[in-house]
């Protein structure tokens, strides 16, 4: 493969995300309708807004509140569509170019996802409404970094085509009254994380969940490879910069340490079968002592964990992180309302809104961080910032290609039925990889 370098080292500088740093921003949703855009000027019209968030996640209270908001301030009515992150991940691009398209909606963000759609025009381009409501001011480098696509749909640089509307990191959650119960402390190195989990073993206990056949999986195979590895192969990975080893000592690490912990019973092979909502269930219910997943669960922790306390702490011994600014609002290029939409978004993106994603159990971008009060909210943004302040966030590991996703997915399952082994985990995970990012990186 021929790699063109790419200019991308201050968009990929994603310190910036502080929430310490984040700005008040301009004005407030109590605002007068009428000083906004009009009490009532839409009256009769309908914005069909679309997002995979839950009722109870944080970022379901907030886009609730948002919505209220929209309807009293321009008279329109809001048509909410819900579905899931692995439907619409799967549909959008036929979905966003249809009939039916939704007028704004929640979508991934990432080279394959996001930039496809913005490299074939599916979604618009949203530099003229930057432009009008500010909302650059409002995110800093970091966050920008996804919210940008070039020609070829690679982030970091050329066009706004979303808006980051919440942060979002991966942690490890874990029971501690289990941990208090057997006597094992909170790891602070990978060798005091497989002691931990060999205490836990030794006491019939299966000391971690994940799914394989979603997200978790993946995720937790790639902070394996982060433990290993610095700035620039995250560079590589994700923006193509150079090729990718993939019988490195960081993708090698990954993959033989995961067998090895299906190996002795750290992870039950029955994750193969189980979506991500199985394995939060059983952390939520108390099975397990410990769940390696994103913060978007933590509103959901604290309200469903009824029976021990959750306890959270990054991922132990390592600089690098999966996380990023969250999911982005599109709008597509079939949209019926894109102007009522830019109005929805900037409404997501005020401090009203980003004050209640922080107290629901959110990471706000844009909010004034003193209107955040929960003790809890504030151990979560506690958590985030120390990840910042060792510029720490490394986006996802099925960024790189349209197909990653599900394609990793497979791996992950091959490798826990051992249907691959880890050589034949990673040889698949290149090809993969490599079939995609030639088509891009080619002069």
């Amino acid at each position: 493969m021929k790699y063109r370098k790419r200019i991308v080292a201050a968009a990929i500088a994603v310190g910036a995300l502080s929430l310490g740093a984040c700005s008040s921003g301009s004005g407030s949703t109590t605002t007068p309708a009428s000083a906004s855009s009009g009490a009532g000027q839409y009256a009769g019209q309908t914005l069909k807004v679309m997002d995979y968030e839950g009722a109870d996640s944080a970022m379901g209270i907030a886009w609730a509140k948002a919505i209220q908001i929209f309807e009293a301030q321009t008279g329109a009515k809001v048509d909410h569509q819900s579905t899931s992150f692995e439907t619409l991940n799967a549909s959008a691009s036929q979905l966003f170019d249809s009939s039916d398209a939704p007028d704004v909606s929640e979508y991934n963000k990432g080279n394959g996802t996001a930039g496809q759609l913005a490299a074939t025009g599916i979604i618009q381009n949203l530099d003229d409404a930057y432009a009008k409501y500010g909302w650059a001011d409002k995110l800093g480098a970091g966050i920008s970094t996804i919210a940008k696509y070039d020609a070829n749909g690679v982030m970091g640089s050329g066009s706004y085509y979303g808006v980051p509307n919440y942060g979002e990191f991966v942690f490890l959650y874990f029971n501690q009254d289990m941990f208090t119960k057997y006597n094992v402390k909170v790891p602070t190195t990978e060798a005091e994380l497989e002691t931990a989990m060999q205490t836990f073993k030794d006491n019939g206990v299966t000391p971690m969940t994940t799914s394989a056949q979603e997200y978790p999986m993946g995720q937790l195979w790639y902070q394996l490879a982060l433990s290993k590895a610095n700035r620039q192969w995250v560079n590589d990975y994700q923006l193509y910069q150079h090729p990718i080893d993939w019988n490195g000592p960081e993708i090698t690490y990954a993959t033989t340490t995961l067998k090895s912990w299906l190996d002795k019973g750290y992870i039950s092979k029955d994750v193969s079968g189980m979506k991500a909502e199985d394995a939060g269930l059983q952390f939520i219910n108390g099975q397990v002592p410990m769940f390696y997943s994103g913060s978007w669960w933590y509103g959901r922790m604290l309200t469903d964990v009824k029976t021990f306390k959750v306890g959270i702490t990054n991922w132990p011994g390592t600089t690098l992180t999966p996380g990023s600014g969250g999911n982005i609002w599109v709008i597509p290029a079939k949209s019926k309302q894109p102007e009522l939409a830019k109005i929805f978004i900037n409404i997501t993106m005020s401090p009203e809104v980003q004050a209640l994603l922080g107290e629901s159990g959110g990471l706000p971008v844009a909010a004034n961080t003193a209107d955040v009060k929960d003790p809890n909210a504030q151990a979560l943004i506690k958590l985030f910032n120390e990840v910042n302040a060792r510029d720490g966030l490394s986006f996802y590991p099925d960024w790189p290609t349209p197909t990653f996703y599900g394609d990793l997915n497979g791996v992950m399952q091959g490798l826990v039925n051992g249907t691959y082994s880890p050589e034949q985990a990673q040889a698949e995970l290149k090809n993969y990889y490599e079939t995609y990012v030639s088509t891009v990186t080619k002069k």
